[in-house]
């Protein structure tokens, strides 16, 4: 049985139309298609081009660009159904939400034309690399560094735990340029083509069963032309959080679609599996935790809701405390769903007959990236209530 949640106030009727119908596409592909591809080692190739046919993919891009002219809150809202059908896709986060995001906003027309439409109609991807080895959650450490020889720049550094690189056309890079008056280094973005010279890739072992790979990256020596450069030099910070903010938004989404699908296979299980006189789910010791997992996926949803209509009103700081509030809530919401499933089912919880086991680890994910629980909390402390830093 679905587990379609039920329509909130602030969605419009396109929007639930909209969310009815990725969750349509969604049921005919399903988990099975998501374990066969992450047992044969490919992609899912089939779900993303059918996806992009519909206008999914690109549905929050300018329409000036092949887009759908909507926002973040309806992105969220496919990659949320898809996810609750158990056939989630990663790049959705990386290639329109952050990528599309920020080309759309920052950059320059040509990037504009060469890009959007790609990323929009899904014949293009492109993957976001910011997180280092040695900086972690504090991006003021980020040590790879661009300089300028001429009208190029040439960059040098390294990242992991990148999402997608062997099937992204480009990586959208962060790095680091040195301010001509201060001295001081400040962050830009790069668009880098996969077969850059010089720009290596190597696959990170992950006991995560996910279609999407990860990847570590080497930047020795990347020269780039000067339209490499995403926006203005002097507003890469700026530029930055407008990819950030949707990142997390999406992150959300994913976390709840899958806390959803969870909470479907629990639910399925618990209306018919009999041990006594009834079935195990008229026992409060299961239906009050799955009730309580229910009530936390609805909950969050709606702070994940309330960031994206923030983001897309162009409150961005507004939508940074929401869409941070909304990526914790998720991911809480996600794992107690998740864990709540498989203590349901008790031993096939763990079988790969259900693949509710599998999202044991998956379900971790959320907690982890973009960024740590611990770091939202630290930026809730900070900027919501007006503790003092401990760093």
């Amino acid at each position: 049985m679905s587990t379609a949640m039920s329509n909130p106030v602030i969605e419009t009727e396109e929007q639930r139309a909209l969310r009815d119908a990725v969750a349509a596409l969604g049921k005919r592909y399903g988990r099975d298609y998501v374990t066969r591809v992450v047992a044969e080692g490919t992609h899912t190739d089939e779900l993303w081009a059918e996806a992009a046919k519909l206008g999914y993919l690109g549905v929050n891009l300018p329409e000036e660009y092949g887009g759908g002219g909507g926002g973040i809150v309806e992105l969220s809202l496919v990659l949320e159904e898809l996810g609750a059908a158990g056939c989630p896709l990663l790049m959705l986060v990386v290639s329109p939400a952050i990528c599309g995001t920020v080309i759309a906003r920052s950059g320059t027309e040509e990037q504009k034309r060469t890009w959007l439409p790609g990323l929009a109609d899904g014949s293009r991807k492109m993957a976001f690399g910011i997180t280092e080895p040695d900086a972690g959650s504090n991006s003021h450490r980020i040590t790879t560094t661009a300089r300028r020889e001429g009208t190029d720049w040439v960059l040098n550094g390294r990242k992991v735990f990148i999402s997608g690189v062997d099937i992204a056309d480009a990586t959208l890079i962060v790095g680091r340029t040195e301010d001509a008056r201060t001295g001081r280094l400040k962050p830009c973005l790069f668009i880098v083509p996969r077969e850059t010279p010089g720009f290596r890739r190597s696959p990170i072992a992950m006991e995560l069963a996910a279609p999407e790979k990860q990847f570590e990256l080497t930047l020795d020596e990347v020269r780039l032309p000067a339209e490499a450069l995403v926006g203005d030099e002097d507003a890469g910070l700026l530029q930055l959080f407008a990819g950030l903010n949707p990142e997390r938004i999406m992150t959300a989404a994913f976390a709840l679609g899958m806390g959803r699908y969870a909470l479907g296979r629990a639910l399925d299980y618990a209306r018919t599996r009999q041990v006594w006189k009834e079935p195990i789910g008229a026992h409060q010791a299961l239906a009050h935790p799955l009730a309580q997992a229910h009530i936390e996926l609805e909950l969050a949803r709606l702070m994940m809701q309330k960031a994206a209509h923030l983001y897309d009103a162009g409150d961005d700081m507004g939508a940074g405390e929401a869409a941070n509030m909304a990526k914790y809530a998720a991911a809480e919401a996600a794992v107690h769903a998740v864990d709540q499933a498989v203590h349901t089912l008790g031993g096939n919880g763990l079988t790969q007959e259900y693949g509710l086991a599998s999202l044991i680890t998956a379900a971790r994910v959320a907690r982890i990236a973009p960024v740590s629980r611990e770091m939202i909390l630290n930026y809730i402390s900070h900027q919501s209530l007006g503790l003092p830093k401990s760093y």
